[in-house]
């Protein structure tokens, strides 16, 4: 008579669970990353930038800005981009893309901010839900948006 709680088709049965458990552990680390680039925006922070403030106040909130531009009035661009990869090994996807643009008027005092992303296609402006017009402005945030949706630098292997 045989005493014990592993008999031998028991012991194949947990053999077998070690074996998967022990390939199935590594492989937890292979799915699902996400990247942030560029300039990731503070929780509440464009809610303190009020029409009227300075750019030195702007600075302060928000900080450096990835670019800034003289066309028609200055602008401070803040520009992020978060892409993700499923699975290890695999390419990533950008699942976002945002251009924060706060405009200043001749007296360096905020007009205006924009959140910019890409909905259905087209550029559009979160803060104030439309799609800009054609012009200057919008041609400057479409090929931000252009180029870092082309660009693959920085990705982690």
């Amino acid at each position: 008579m045989r005493i014990g709680l592993v008999n031998s088709g028991n012991w194949r049965l947990l053999a077998a669970c070690g074996l998967i458990l022990a390939l199935a552990l590594p492989l937890g680390g292979c799915f699902g990353e996400t990247f942030q680039r560029g300039y990731v925006l503070p929780e509440g922070a464009l809610e303190q930038i009020r029409l009227g403030a300075s750019q030195e106040q702007v600075l302060i909130v928000l900080g450096t800005p990835s670019t800034v531009a003289t066309v028609s009035g200055e602008a401070f661009y803040y520009i992020s981009q978060r892409a993700q990869r499923f699975v290890a090994f695999m390419p990533t996807r950008i699942t976002d893309q945002r251009v924060v643009a706060v405009y200043f008027d001749k007296n360096r005092r905020v007009a205006r901010v924009a959140s910019y992303g890409i909905k259905d296609g087209k550029v559009f402006d979160f803060i104030s839900r439309t799609t800009p017009t054609a012009g200057s402005e919008l041609s400057l945030v479409r090929s931000i948006l252009d180029s870092i949706s082309h660009a693959r630098i920085g990705l982690p292997l």
